[in-house]
């Protein structure tokens, strides 16, 4: 028996949740834009009266504004969207217990043991199209088909508000003629490769032997095969369970550019403080440190290392990535920095044990440990590194205060 899955859309979800909540910007084009004076000046969500003006997700403000100079622009706020979100996954729950997030506006839902009891699949669709409509006031539309990836290409192929099925009798006419990079997880890079390979649509993916597809792109390759052939048989979470954590990270597009070696620190350990709060918040220490750095010139770059013991402390963190920079600096000012911890496992104590600096690292991931339990308690700013009190405006993604202890 096949199974039956669906992806929910929530269409141009930011600026729909605006629009609903500001009748006189409805008739409009608007789009939902970052802080230009935090230099996070990009469009994150547009309508469709922006989009037909030729706005894009991901480009410049003032690239927006030449395509279409009366276009309304409104800050984000978040916790609408988080709230609106909330409601469309306490619709999914109706029909399933198999709900899967892929972003704050997207779900896969698995109705292969339910959809009989509510009328079928495309029953189903409608109906969870309807209860949007008109218990959050915003559309989506909904991809039906027999895998995850052709039910989110589904999804993309009528909007707003639509269903579209995608079957194993029709993929091949619907899905087949699309260029390849429509196909999920086939972004500009996978996709000047196929480009390459004189592949243009997925149809053509599908009909390449996996053999070729695999010598020139890796695991991607084969993956990317079945994906168009429509052998997807990835499964649907259930609602409550957690993906394997391969990494936790996290970068900052900086209010100014980072022009000397005191910048650079007192971001790094910013972000390396976040890091490792998430890493000890998750029970897991890292093996290996990335740092990804992002000049003025737009030219970015990634280094990695491997730690000499695994650790979930920013003080470690920040030791192998400052060393990554200092071992490749340039002298462009910088943009952006981010930091990401992979390698990661369990914090079992025994398995620390077998370095010979594990007593020290214990030390100061029960000194940080406790740092945590007082910004909890008082407040993220009642603790803070002296590098960073140097210079707060550049730490990271949040303004300090000046009070608190200096480590």
């Amino acid at each position: 028996m096949d199974r039956v899955i669906l992806h929910c859309d929530l269409n141009n979800f930011y600026a729909s949740v605006e629009c609903r909540d500001e009748p006189s910007i409805r008739g409009i084009p608007v789009a939902v834009c970052g802080d230009p004076a935090q230099r996070h000046g990009i469009v994150l969500a547009k309508n469709n009266l922006a989009k037909a003006r030729g706005v894009r997700t991901g480009e410049a403000i003032w690239e927006a504004k030449l395509k279409c100079p009366d276009l309304h622009l409104v800050p984000p706020h978040f916790d609408k969207y988080i709230k609106a979100s909330r409601a469309a996954r306490a619709i999914y729950t109706c029909y399933t217990d198999q709900v899967e997030s892929f972003g704050i506006d997207e779900c896969w839902l698995d109705i292969t043991r339910t959809c009989r009891f509510f009328g079928g699949s495309e029953h189903v669709a409608a109906e969870i199209r309807r209860r949007i409509r008109e218990e959050i006031g915003i559309t989506a539309s909904v991809g039906v088909s027999f895998n995850k990836i052709f039910a989110k290409l589904g999804s993309d192929l009528k909007k707003p508000d639509a269903t579209t099925l995608i079957s194993r009798e029709n993929f091949r006419e619907l899905v087949w003629g699309l260029d390849a990079g429509e196909l999920l997880f086939v972004g500009r890079a996978t996709g000047a490769k196929l480009r390459r390979l004189g592949i243009g649509t997925i149809g053509e993916l599908a009909r390449t032997p996996e053999k070729v597809l695999r010598e020139n792109l890796g695991k991607n390759g084969s993956a990317l095969w079945r994906y168009a052939n429509g052998l997807d048989d990835s499964p649907v979470s259930r609602i409550g369970e957690s993906p394997r954590i391969k990494s936790i990270g996290n970068s900052t597009t900086a209010p100014r550019d980072l022009v000397s070696d005191r910048d650079v620190r007192v971001a790094l350990w910013a972000l390396c403080e976040s890091v490792a709060a998430r890493l000890r918040e998750a029970n897991l220490r890292c093996s290996t440190v990335t740092l990804h750095l992002r000049d003025t010139s737009l030219f970015s770059f990634e280094r990695q290392a491997p730690l000499s013991a695994p650790c979930c402390t920013a003080d470690g963190i920040f030791s192998a990535a400052y060393s990554l920079f200092t071992a490749n600096q340039r002298m462009s000012p910088l943009r952006s920095i981010g930091v990401r911890a992979s390698g990661l496992t369990g914090t079992d104590v025994e398995q620390l044990s077998v370095y010979p600096e594990y007593e020290r690292n214990l030390r100061q991931e029960e000194l940080e440990k406790r740092i945590d339990r007082l910004r909890e308690k008082y407040g993220p700013d009642i603790v803070r590194h002296g590098i960073v009190m140097t210079c707060p405006e550049l730490a990271a993604d949040r303004l300090l205060k000046p009070h608190g202890f200096m480590l």
